[in-house]
């Protein structure tokens, strides 16, 4: 089994910044990438950032570059994406999912952003940025 489990969402203002975490634990399942999704009032879900927990490579909606990071502590079993200069826009319910499948970083780049990469799903968490 796996499990994943979102934190760091709340209110902020504009420009503010805020970081996710998201922490997995299971013993009976591998997972080699995480990406982080995002669904807005009235849109679809949208891939924000992802990235191999085997080679670290990374990935990030245009959206995003250059104001989100991600990251991981394997240690910890913990994925962040942190977020600054954030802008209204990103106001969404925030979600974590992690891949089964060994993803190539060639992979990863083409299709590490799509919700059908991913297996397993954490519940959300709400980002609300406002004045």
């Amino acid at each position: 089994q796996l499990q994943l489990v979102e934190s760091g969402g709340g209110l902020v203002q504009p420009g503010g910044s805020l970081r996710l975490s998201c922490a997995t634990s299971g013993f009976t399942l591998d997972y080699y990438a995480i990406g982080w999704f995002r669904r807005a009032p009235g849109k679809e879900r949208e891939g924000v950032s992802c990235i191999s927990t085997i080679s670290g490579s990374t990935n990030y909606a245009d959206s995003v570059k250059g104001r989100f990071t991600i990251s991981r502590d394997n240690a910890k079993n913990t994925v962040y994406l942190q977020m600054n200069s954030l802008k209204p826009e990103d106001t969404a319910v925030y979600y974590c999912a992690a891949a089964t499948i060994n993803y190539s970083d060639y992979e990863l780049g083409r299709a590490g952003l799509r919700t059908l990469a991913y297996d397993y799903w954490g519940q959300g968490t709400q980002v609300t940025v406002s004045s």
